[in-house]
């Protein structure tokens, strides 16, 4: 059972989170980038407290378009304009997640599952597989580590406490 939901926590992650549209600003001045990646061409600039609107959500990035130009920016740089006023620090950040109408709570491109979310899932066989290609044997991770010139060491179980 374990296995399956690492499998299934692992089958999710790379899903991209769409959201309706919604305006948001930024908190600081902030790249738009070509492509979802911190390497990817500049294509723009925005002022801080600039007005975008959410085209999408991928990971730890958001794809908006504005006046300067559409492409991504960093989700951590945008502020919903639906946060309540009152609302400040770690409470806004938390309300910054909120995709829509949904109520799903995105942190840095971590989406939650709910149990609904994990009855209806469907297992991607394609996807296991590659990731069984990712296993390393005993003599694999041998290798590895003499290749990395690590060492073997033994620990000490730390006692729980109270014993």
């Amino acid at each position: 059972m374990k296995k399956m939901f690492v499998w299934l926590l692992l089958s999710w992650l790379p899903c991209t989170v769409y959201a309706e549209q919604q305006t948001s600003y930024t908190v600081r001045a902030t790249e738009i980038k070509q492509q979802p990646y911190s390497d990817a061409a500049t294509v723009g600039m925005l002022a801080e407290k600039a007005s975008v609107k959410v085209v999408l959500r991928q990971g730890g990035w958001v794809k908006v378009s504005s006046g300067q130009g559409d492409g991504w920016v960093k989700m951590l740089n945008l502020r919903s304009s639906s946060t309540k006023q009152g609302d400040s620090g770690l409470q806004s950040l938390f309300n910054l997640g909120r995709s829509g109408s949904s109520g799903i709570t995105v942190a840095t491109g971590v989406r939650g599952l709910s149990e609904e979310d994990l009855k209806n899932a469907k297992p991607n066989f394609e996807e296991f597989a590659k990731m069984k290609n990712y296993a390393a044997n005993k003599n694999q991770a041998e290798k590895f580590a003499r290749n990395g010139k690590l060492n073997a060491q033994t620990l000490d179980f730390i006692p729980a406490s109270g014993n």
